[in-house]
Formats: structure tokens, sequence, C-alpha cells
């Protein structure tokens, strides 16, 4: 996970204040969720989920850069049965060719945990790939910044679909990407294609963003990748948003600022998609948290408690995906350590958080 550094942090937080916002979360982190689109009903929602997916679902993040154990001993490990895979992207920009983290060595194919996804999905789970990250979003490696080709970025898409059978692909669309209009359009483009191929060979296909919040919603320019999405006709059946890493500067309340990120959200999809019942936007809605210390510092720490009440408020409210970043870090090995790849810094059992969310999954 690359995390931004305090003199990026210093920059959007000024260019925040300008709009008279405080700085939002830009890492390393992405996240997919499931639910039915302004015009997508009952019909529709069960042509996506078609049981590859629960119709609720918790699938934390996976860092396939660091994959230690692998991905089925950890998610057997962790009783965690979906997951979301962490990053693919190009290897230089200008390229079409997509590779799990960037690697030219691990292409989309089945020789690249192709038998990790196979065993998975045999245990009842599945996996949802992810697309850019902080480090993709900053370098020009995100597959729709770096390719120029509309239909070459579907075909890739596509090439995960027939190669793993997955039923949903995340794209997280921060730092650099987020202000990318070119990039944005190429990438809502390419999702529409993909959607009318998929509906042409009478596959399920989910796509989800996931996006930097603040605690009061999305801010303008993450805002607008849904607006292009709206005008291309592309279908999203997700809005993940990253509930950490907020760096305001100020002690936070993270299980509040989840709350009202996600509400406000639902406000923003309803001008997206008028006419749309609360309960069909709610479903529209992913959340992603980060356990434990995350990147700021103390002053913003999800709690064992927060995960409970969390867990209490995500069944209330109906919505889609529950996840975290990332289950690598779902242990207590070093408390008061902030941001740590493979740890929470909290004083916790191992899995917690994953045993906490496994109960969203229905």
């Amino acid at each position: 996970m690359k995390r931004r550094t305090p003199i990026l942090a210093a920059l959007v937080a000024a260019s925040a204040t300008i709009i008279g916002l405080t700085a939002p979360n830009v890492l390393a982190v992405s996240g997919a969720s499931g639910a039915a689109t302004g015009n997508a009903g009952a019909g529709a929602a069960k042509q996506f989920f078609g049981g590859s997916l629960p119709r609720q679902v918790f699938a934390p993040y996976f860092e396939m850069y660091n994959p230690e154990a692998g991905l089925t001993t950890l998610s057997h490990q962790s009783g965690a049965k979906y997951l979301v895979l962490a990053f693919l992207q190009t290897a230089q920009p200008g390229s079409c060719t997509a590779y799990w983290n960037g690697d030219p060595t691990q292409p989309i194919s089945p020789a690249s945990y192709g038998s990790d996804i196979a065993a998975i999905q045999a245990a009842g789970g599945n996996v949802v790939p992810s697309f850019g990250g902080y480090s993709a979003d900053t370098t020009g490696t995100e597959i729709a910044d770096s390719c120029t080709n509309v239909p070459a970025i579907a075909q890739v898409y596509e090439s995960l679909i027939t190669t793993y059978n997955i039923p949903r692909i995340d794209l997280d669309v921060e730092g650099d990407s987020v202000n990318n209009a070119a990039g944005i359009d190429r990438r809502n483009k390419a999702i529409a294609l993909v959607e009318a191929w998929a509906k042409a060979h009478h596959r399920g296909i989910q796509f989800s963003y996931t996006l930097p919040t603040f605690p009061t919603g999305l801010p303008p320019a993450e805002l607008s990748v849904l607006q292009n999405a709206v005008a291309n006709g592309a279908k999203v059946s997700v809005v993940n948003i990253m509930t950490f890493d907020y760096y305001i500067g100020t002690t936070q309340d993270m299980l509040a600022d989840t709350e009202s990120a996600a509400s406000a959200l639902v406000s923003q999809l309803g001008s997206l998609y008028p006419g749309v019942p609360a309960a069909r936007l709610w479903h529209m809605v992913g959340v992603t948290e980060m356990p434990g210390i995350d990147d700021f510092g103390t002053a913003e720490t999800y709690t064992k408690a927060d995960a409970v009440a969390t867990l209490k408020w995500a069944l209330s409210k109906g919505i889609s995906t529950l996840s975290f970043w990332a289950l690598q870090r779902d242990n207590g090995s070093c408390p008061g350590t902030k941001g740590a790849d493979s740890c929470s810094g909290l004083n916790q059992p191992a899995w917690f958080f994953s045993h906490v969310f496994e109960g969203f999954t229905r």
C-alpha cells in the first residue's frame, strides 16, 4: 500500500480549503460492492448477483503485493470467503496491457493466481479484481489513464471475466486519476462496452467505483466520475467509499464519519438517479474501513467497538458491501503503529474484524 507523503497531504488540504472542504482520503485502497443502479430494478439485481455474490457481502481487500501465506490460506484462516484483489495496472504509461501489481511476470492468465481463485470459488466464495490504487493512479499506470484505446480497455476487463469467471470488477479512482477527465471518460465508455458484451453473452458482471470521501460526502471531482458514468450509459452497481485517511487534522469519530459520509453519498446518488427509492440507493453503497490506526495516526483510529457498531448500522441501512483494508492487517502484532501493511496497530485477536464483519454476508 503506497501512502501519500506529508507534502502531498498538505497540498490536498490546501486545495480542499479553497473549496471550503477538508482533505479527503487519498490512499491505495480499493473497494467493491454490489447493488442495483438507478434504472435497475429487482430483475437487474438478480441478474447481477446471480448466485456469484451474496446480495450483501463482506469482502476485505487482499494486498496482492504482500501475498505472504497466499490467497486460499488467509481466506481460510480468516473466514473471509470473498476477497477484493488489489491491484491490477499497466507496467508503464501508454500500455494497454494490465498485470497484477503491474508486474509483467503476472499477466491476466490462469497461471497467475488461477488455482487460488478457483479454490476460493470451489469453497463457496469469490474474488473481485481491482484496478488502480494510489500507486497506479499517480504514475499513469491505471489502465484507463494509460491506454487511449477504449475497446482495448474493454478487452482487458473482458479477459478478467473469461479467465477467472469473476462476478465484479472494481475501479479505484483517486490521486491524479480523479482529475484525469480523458481517463474517466475512457473508463466509463469501456464499462458500457463490457456491459453490452456481457448482456450479449448472457454473463452477469458488476462494476464498482472506489472513491475517496469526506465525512460530508464525495468531493466534486469524485462526484464527476459518477456523473460521467451516467452520461456514458455505464451502469455502476456500487459506489464504495473509503472512510479513513481523512487527514483533517483533528481527532475523528470514525464511526460517525462513516455514517455521515454514507448518508451524504445516498443524497448525491439521489441527484444522479432521480426517482429511485431510497432503499435502492442505499443498496448502491459500499463502505471500506481501515481497522485500527490509519495512515494519519491515532487521531483517526477505527476501534473494535466501531466495527461492532458499523455492522449493526450497515445491516440496518441495507448497504451492499462492507469491507476493510486489508486482510493482512487484521491482527494485533504492532500495537501503537500507524498505517502498517501487516497489522492494525491495535491490541486485538487475529481476525477480529473479519469475524465481526462476516456477519454481514447474507
